[in-house]
């Protein structure tokens, strides 16, 4: 890769660090109930809401009451995104006529939008209605990304309060994420990409005469193209900052309308995990030691770091293979060089490469190229991303309450190896909280390593993948990783829309998203209502580069532990095949 694509991924790395502590601080005001620049604004709306809603503010509930809250809400926007899709075919905004969409799609897709995956088994721009794109998806972008956001500030309150019931009110809690901090950073991320081109009307699809007219000798000669357009930009802002990655159209954001220039490529990609970086410092400002954010955060951006260089050295190393066909793969002033094989050319070998381990880290899901063209140790790293567990950033709030699980892990871990109950902000970690972590740590690789094996193990899993062999197999341990860790990009090759993906699919993604939620609630219950015990010598620091290196060593072990072994049979195999020589 050349020096000026480095320099890109450094500069981006800068700018992310750049902006998380005055958003983080910004959003512990706003989770803490202080005042904020906009509140003059917001705050009379908000309190519209709360009176309409029949919601008291200071109406606090204890764990239980939360999660019931949390899921009694989910399934009713599961609920009402399945029926808009099916009956969509007879609602207004609707210029192209779409027909309701079939039952199993709709499940799968009211599933994965509820639960921030944004998984999509169809085509965005021949499948659904702009009432469907706006009122359905997009409002479930804004409100799963709340939700994720909620979860986590009620664990945050766990461990800061003692001898308490209660964490919070999740009613008050969406509706501050989304008044204060999604809605104002969408919109202004929204008009930002109609500047760069991102479409946003709600005119049909525009007819216009092709310029140079081709077509097969003896053939029709096409002159004209359906250009389809939509109210794409205000969904792109939030599909991003709420780390969801659901699209507008099918091609995602390697669409020009979606993603047209290198501003908009950078914009985009800075936002995904700028939400989920910034809630570490959130985080430290909540429990009053911004050391502990500081530290979480460290070890998010390492792994990170080391990843996106591997994925970035593996693509433009190019694929060998070419290289002895002849093919020159050199960086050029004719072309970017490495493995532009399914990539844009004005993004290039960085501006992919950094998106897609973006993405996958992010809990994300959107893509600007196209993943099953990767080589295949550079499509091993989105992958492995999500396999960690989606903590290296993950998903606005899912990914810091994640990450957080691995910490209360590691703690009790290092505890035992010096024979000291293990203690975690003054609170004691013991078998509930363990039980409770665990849960969260160990139910994704499990959901995602039983439903790949139940695809390779019956006719109908297998008869959907469209290659054979490691790359074959990769392609569906990828669909179900991302299905499993609630990210929602996909590596293609793949008939996602068999019955056996959107079922199991729809099912595996419910699961993911609120067990490991509601383990954390039941955390946060647990450890508000303990004591606060004194540090002493014997406390362990949880800020210093020591523990940062530990809990890096904890998420690694885990995810090499799960996933190794199937990585083995595709990328890796892939891989060896690949500098072999062999075409696979």
């Amino acid at each position: 890769m050349t020096a000026s694509g480095w320099a890109q991924i450094g500069l981006y790395v800068l700018v992310l660090l750049a902006l998380v502590r005055p958003l983080g601080a910004y959003m512990a005001r706003v989770y803490e109930g202080r005042r904020t620049f906009l509140h003059p604004v917001l705050a009379p709306l908000e309190q519209a809401i709360y009176r309409l809603a029949g919601v008291r503010a200071d109406d606090e509930m204890p764990w239980h009451a939360y999660a019931g809250a949390l899921l009694a809400f989910s399934v009713l926007s599961t609920l009402a995104v399945y029926l808009l899709l099916r009956v969509q075919g007879y609602l207004p905004l609707n210029p192209r006529g779409f027909a309701g969409v079939p039952p199993f799609i709709s499940f799968n897709t009211a599933s994965s939008y509820a639960t921030n995956t944004d998984w999509q088994a169809y085509g965005g721009e021949t499948t659904l209605s702009y009432l469907t794109q706006m009122l359905g998806l997009t409002v479930q972008n804004f409100c799963s990304a709340a939700a994720g956001m909620a979860v986590l500030v009620a664990l945050i309150r766990g461990l800061t309060r003692h001898t308490a019931q209660s964490i919070g009110s999740f009613w008050v809690d969406l509706t501050r994420g989304t008044l204060y901090i999604l809605l104002p950073l969408s919109l202004v991320l929204a008009l930002l990409l109609v500047s760069q081109g991102v479409v946003q009307t709600l005119g049909d699809y525009r007819v216009v005469p092709l310029w140079h007219p081709e077509g097969p000798a003896g053939g029709v000669t096409p002159v004209q193209q359906v250009l389809a357009l939509g109210p794409a930009a205000s969904q792109i802002a939030i599909k991003q900052l709420g780390s969801n990655g659901g699209g507008f159209f099918n091609a995602n954001s390697a669409h020009p309308f979606e993603n047209p220039t290198p501003l908009s490529n950078f914009l985009e990609a800075l936002a995904m995990p700028l939400i989920p970086a910034a809630l570490c410092y959130t985080y430290g400002v909540m429990v009053r030691d911004t050391r502990q954010g500081w530290a979480v955060l460290a070890a998010m951006v390492a792994v990170f770091v080391v990843l996106l260089g591997v994925c970035a050295w593996s693509e433009g190393r190019g694929n060998p293979i070419l290289t002895s066909a002849g093919v020159s793969q050199a960086a050029s002033g004719l072309q970017p060089g490495g493995n532009m094989e399914g990539k844009e050319v004005r993004f290039g070998i960085a501006g992919s490469a950094l998106w897609a381990t973006v993405t996958t880290a992010v809990s994300n899901g959107s893509v600007n190229s196209m993943l099953d063209s990767f080589t295949p140790l550079g499509g091993l790293v989105p992958m492995w991303l999500m396999q960690l567990g989606e903590v290296i950033f993950g998903g606005t709030g899912s990914g810091l309450y994640g990450m957080l699980a691995f910490v209360i892990v590691a703690v009790f871990v290092a505890g035992l190896m010096v024979g000291r109950t293990p203690e975690y902000l003054g609170k004691k970690i013991e078998a509930f909280e363990i039980k409770m972590a665990a849960l969260m740590v160990l139910i994704p690789p499990a959901l995602v390593l039983c439903s790949s094996a139940l695809a390779m193990a019956t006719t109908a899993g297998q008869a959907a993948a469209f290659n054979r062999g490691p790359h074959g197999y990769s392609e569906i341990l990828y669909a179900f990783s991302s299905m499993g860790n609630n990210n929602g990009s996909a590596f293609a090759g793949l008939n996602v829309s068999a019955p056996l993906y959107t079922l199991v699919g729809g099912a595996v993604m419910l699961c993911a998203r609120f067990i490991p939620a509601i383990s954390a609630l039941a955390i946060a219950g647990s450890l508000a209502r303990k004591q606060v015990i004194p540090a002493s010598a014997g406390t362990l620091p949880t800020h210093t580069p020591l523990f940062v290196a530990w809990l890096i060593a904890v998420v690694v072990i885990v995810g090499a532990l799960s996933f190794i072994p199937a990585l083995a049979l595709g990328p890796i195999a892939e891989q060896l095949l690949m500098v072999r020589g062999a075409t696979f």
